[in-house]
C-alpha cells in the first residue's frame, strides 16, 4: 500500500484542507468518509433543517428542534462518510478508470477493501446510535432509507438518471426531520421532499459534467451524458420545480406572504448557477456544484422567516 502520508488528495478537495494535518494513518480514512469535502455532509444536512423548520412553522416549535439538528448534523456526517465508503467499495474498479477519483484510498491502494468495510461497520454503528434518540416513528422512517443508500452506487450502470435516485436518498431527510419534530408525515414533508429531489437533480447533473468523458469512455451513465447540450435548460426546470416544491409547502402550512418572498434570494442565487454555468469547464462545475450548500441554506429562509412572522 501506498504511505498515507504521501498519498495526495482527489483533485476535488482543497489542497490545505484540515485533513492533512491529521496523524497519517487516519487520513486515508478521513478520505474515504470524504472529510476533506464537507459539500456532502451540507447537502444531507440541509433538507433535515427544512424539514424541522417547516414542521416549526405548521405549529410544532420548540427548543427541542434546536437538539434534533444537532443530532442531524451528527448523523448526516457519519452516514455521509458511510455511504461514501460504501460507494467506494462498490464503484472501486470504476474509480481507478477515472482521473477525478483514481487516488481515492482504495483505488489508490491506501485502504484495503477489508478495512473500508470495517470501518464502514462503525460508522453505521455510530449512526444507528444517533437515530435511536429519536422517537419510534422517526427511527423507522430512518431505517427506510436504508435501501435507497444500498441500491444507490449501481443506478449509474442501469439508468442515465442515478441522479434521481440520488434525490431520493439525499433528501431523505426532509421527511426525517418533520417526523422528528411531528410524529407523523404529512402533505408539506413530501412537498419539501419533491422540491429536494428537483434541486439534486439540478446540482448533481452539475457535478456530473466534470466526469462525462471518463464515463462515456467506461460505459457510466449520468444526466450530465443524457442532457448533453440541453443541459442548461434541463437545469431551469429542476430549479423552477424546486421552488415550486417550496411553495406548495407553504401553501400546505398556510404561510404568510414573506415566506414566499423569501425564496426570492435562493431562486434569484439558481438563476446565477444556470447563466454562468461552463459544463465543459470542471473547475466552473465544481465552484457551482459547491455554492448548493448556499442555494440550500437560502431555501431555509422560507420557513424560517414564516416562523419569526408568526411569533411577532
Amino acid at each position: 500500500m501506498n504511505n498515507p502520508a504521501t498519498s495526495p488528495s482527489t483533485p476535488d478537495a482543497a489542497p490545505d484542507n484540515w485533513v492533512s494535518a491529521m496523524p497519517a494513518a487516519a487520513q486515508p480514512y478521513l478520505r474515504l468518509a470524504r472529510a476533506d469535502r464537507p459539500i456532502g455532509t451540507w447537502l444531507l444536512f440541509i433538507p433535515c433543517l427544512w424539514g424541522l423548520a417547516i414542521a416549526a412553522a405548521n405549529g410544532h416549535a420548540g427548543f427541542h428542534l434546536l437538539w434534533f439538528a444537532a443530532l442531524m448534523g451528527t448523523g448526516a456526517l457519519v452516514m455521509r462518510g458511510a455511504g461514501c465508503a460504501y460507494n467506494d467499495i462498490v464503484d472501486r474498479d470504476f474509480d481507478g478508470k477515472v482521473e477525478r477519483t483514481a487516488l481515492r484510498p482504495i483505488p489508490s491502494g491506501q485502504i484495503s477493501v477489508r478495512q473500508a468495510w470495517a470501518f464502514l461497520g462503525a460508522l453505521c454503528l455510530t449512526g444507528l446510535l444517533v437515530l435511536l434518540q429519536f422517537n419510534r416513528f422517526t427511527i423507522f422512517v430512518g431505517i427506510a432509507s436504508l435501501g435507497l443508500v444500498a441500491a444507490y452506487p449501481f443506478m449509474k450502470r442501469i439508468t442515465y438518471w442515478p441522479q434521481a435516485w440520488l434525490g431520493l436518498t439525499f433528501n431523505w431527510g426532509a421527511l426525517l426531520g418533520y417526523a422528528a419534530a411531528t410524529g407523523t408525515l404529512s402533505a408539506p414533508a413530501f412537498a419539501l421532499y419533491a422540491a429536494g429531489l428537483f434541486w439534486t437533480l439540478g446540482y448533481d447533473t452539475i457535478y456530473a459534467h466534470q466526469d462525462k468523458d471518463d464515463d462515456a469512455l467506461i460505459g457510466v451513465k449520468s444526466t450530465a451524458l443524457k442532457f448533453g447540450s440541453t443541459t442548461k435548460y434541463w437545469l431551469s426546470g429542476f430549479y423552477v420545480l424546486t421552488i415550486a416544491g417550496f411553495a406548495l409547502a407553504g401553501l400546505l402550512i398556510k404561510a404568510s406572504p414573506v415566506y414566499y418572498i423569501a425564496l426570492l434570494p435562493a431562486a434569484a442565487h439558481f438563476g446565477w448557477q444556470v447563466r454562468t454555468l461552463n459544463d465543459s469547464d470542471p473547475h466552473n462545475c465544481l465552484k457551482r456544484f459547491k455554492s448548493n450548500r448556499d442555494a440550500g441554506l437560502l431555501l431555509l429562509l422560507a420557513p424560517i422567516c414564516d416562523l419569526l412572522v408568526r411569533f411577532m
